[in-house]
């Protein structure tokens, strides 16, 4: 899923996010395609947070001609630049790695990258105004853009643009991703009380999530299993937001006697080692508890025994240890990064256990495991999954059925409902749960008049 919506008005073209499809390599594909529209005639983009299926196509939109303004939060755009070099990094890399074959026989070619470390960095010039919460942001005379909070990473927002045309005043909302209530890092999501129309994601219309509580027993009762088999545990982590909440968990249970003291805990993620001292700059975005412990001095996303792996000879020591160690690496959905050195490593022994705790998109490695594959491919090679593989959903930084129903009863005044951002299963669900509302459920390039 790649999040991008195009909006028309008073001669003003607006894109809300500008995301990367991620998933299938014929997903992965359809990010070099031509935009549906032209990207220099774009005069704002307004993001809602910083994952990659929603700002991921940035560099390339500036690539290809966009020299309009980027529209954010202050930790959105913090991590922004975090994500897209990142994501430029490993793209130079695949394509390193598939043309060092054809440069050895002479043949030139290659698979170039979508867009390079230069460009990312280059795009980040196009970010202009900071958005705050419930602020206003002037677009064009009788144009505005506000940013609520959406509970879903750090700076995470739903975007209400509201037109006024002659002595109409028309509202749409971007409901961006919905974040799961209840959690310990993160204020539960703030829409506006009215909007005209809403574009709402659609992630988990399908499901409930297991509450927190328990699903936090359940990890606990895992990592416990795992190190007393003599095993490692591996935890496939999504560098913003998850990675900064296992942390938090772990270092609860480390302070609380439901860990081993003796386990050792080990980010081998620089970019969420960053993310995590993102976090800890913004604390004033966070739940009050952890921000008030941000301010004792009791930093809650560093539990005792925590190493840090920024490098890569770092990264590689770890596969040498054979017991007792948690590892966090990334990326969630095993389509890459150093997560599949440590499956490569850990997946095949009895005694490990594997512990997904986010979304895991069709055709990754990551659903493969889920869905009971016995062997996955990586390197090259067929591993043989034989480690306990534990799914703990009550962790998803998206909301369940429930809380989706929930957010979108809580917006008067709106007469459309659009469903985004989901496979089709999930969505076809949710609209059944929408009853007495008009619901649109959008095609790929679609356009409605509003």
């Amino acid at each position: 899923m790649g999040s991008c919506h195009l909006l028309e008005c008073l001669n003003r073209r607006i894109l809300i996010d500008c995301g990367m499809f991620q998933g299938s390599r014929e997903l992965a594909e359809e990010n070099g395609v031509a935009f549906d529209f032209e990207p220099a005639a774009i005069d704002y983009v307004l993001l809602t947070h910083a994952h990659l299926d929603h700002c991921g196509r940035l560099p390339l939109l500036a690539k290809r001609g966009f020299r309009g303004e980027v529209i954010a939060t202050p930790p959105t755009r913090e991590l922004v630049r975090l994500v897209l070099v990142d994501a430029a990094h490993l793209q130079e890399e695949e394509a390193r790695r598939h043309d060092y074959p054809g440069r050895r026989r002479d043949e030139g070619g290659g698979r170039a990258p979508l867009y390079t470390i230069l460009d990312a960095f280059n795009c980040l010039d196009r970010f202009g105004r900071a958005a705050e919460y419930e602020q206003p942001v002037a677009l064009a005379p009788g144009l505005r853009a506000t940013f609520f909070d959406a509970g879903h990473i750090l700076g995470s927002a739903s975007i209400r643009i509201e037109v006024n045309e002659g002595d109409r005043v028309r509202s749409v909302l971007f409901s961006g991703d919905i974040g799961n209530t209840g959690r310990p890092l993160l204020r539960p999501p703030a829409p506006p009380a009215r909007a005209d129309l809403v574009v709402m994601e659609s992630t988990y219309g399908d499901r409930l999530h297991r509450s927190f509580g328990a699903s936090i027993e359940e990890f606990y009762a895992a990592v416990c299993s795992a190190v007393a088999r003599g095993g490692n545990v591996v935890i496939p982590t999504f560098a913003l937001e998850r990675a900064q909440e296992i942390l938090y968990v772990l270092h609860q249970g480390v302070e609380r006697s439901r860990l081993p003291p003796a386990a050792q805990i080990f980010l081998d993620s620089p970019m969420a080692i960053s993310a995590t001292e993102i976090f800890e700059r913004h604390s004033e975005y966070l739940d009050p508890e952890a921000a008030r412990m941000f301010r004792q001095g009791d930093d809650p996303l560093h539990p005792a025994n925590l190493h840090f792996a920024r490098e890569a000879a770092d990264s590689i020591a770890l596969n040498r240890i054979t017991g007792g160690a948690i590892i966090m690496a990334g990326s969630g959905m095993c389509t890459g990064g150093r997560i599949r050195h440590h499956l490569r490593h850990n997946l095949w022994r009895k005694e490990s256990a594997v512990i997904f705790v986010g979304f895991a998109a069709a055709g990754t490695v990551a659903r493969q495991i889920i869905d009971g594959a016995e062997h996955v491919r990586l390197f090259g090679e067929e591993i043989p999954v034989r480690s306990t593989v534990h799914t703990i959903n009550g962790f998803s930084a998206h909301a369940d059925q429930r809380e989706l129903l929930a957010w979108r009863g809580g917006i008067g005044g709106c007469d459309t409902t659009f469903l985004v951002h989901s496979e089709e299963p999930a969505m076809r669900q949710l609209a059944e749960h929408l009853q007495g509302y008009r619901v649109e459920m959008p095609r790929l390039g679609e356009a409605f008049d509003l």
